[in-house]
């Protein structure tokens, strides 16, 4: 899957002003809304939460992916932010969040495209340097190319 084709630097914020979970969520949709991936932040905000309910999408290092199978959404893709300051979020290791990868996903790919671009992204989060490059890199064009260039190097699996 080509990550270029879903992400854009207007969808990646590095010094985010959230300083808790609703905020983030916020202010990543904000981004989404703006460069017409999505056609309704509240619906949308509301799908994200819904999901959350269901249990915390919180990962760890310092890192979250939260998501949203919504009609909300106009063309399934990610938000990528970075708050200034560790925010309170349930993550699998007890670590607050600093960087947030939020799924935009319309309903009809919910089955197919999500479930490679979740798994691209958790298998490239399992790499160290990718979580210190994410954590640390303040362009936005080469957090997208690390991305990218992972996706390159991954293996491949059968779908």
């Amino acid at each position: 899957m080509d990550i270029n084709k879903i992400l854009n630097a207007n969808r990646v914020k590095l010094n985010m002003s959230a300083t808790n979970k609703d905020e983030a969520i916020n202010e990543l949709t904000e981004l989404l809304y703006a460069d017409g991936a999505i056609i309704n932040k509240q619906d949308f905000i509301h799908d994200v939460w819904l999901r959350e309910a269901e249990g915390s999408t919180g990962f760890e290092n310092h890192i979250a992916i939260p998501h949203g199978k919504s009609s909300a959404v106009k063309q399934t893709t990610l938000a990528i932010g970075r708050t200034r300051q560790d925010i309170p979020w349930e993550t699998l290791d007890g670590s607050q969040v600093r960087c947030i990868i939020l799924f935009a996903v319309r309903l009809e790919d919910q089955n197919t495209t999500h479930i490679r671009l979740l798994s691209q992204v958790a298998s490239a989060l399992a790499d160290d340097e990718v979580i210190a490059q994410l954590l640390d890199e303040s362009d936005p064009h080469k957090i997208i190319r690390l991305f990218s260039q992972y996706a390159e190097t991954a293996p491949v699996t059968p779908t």
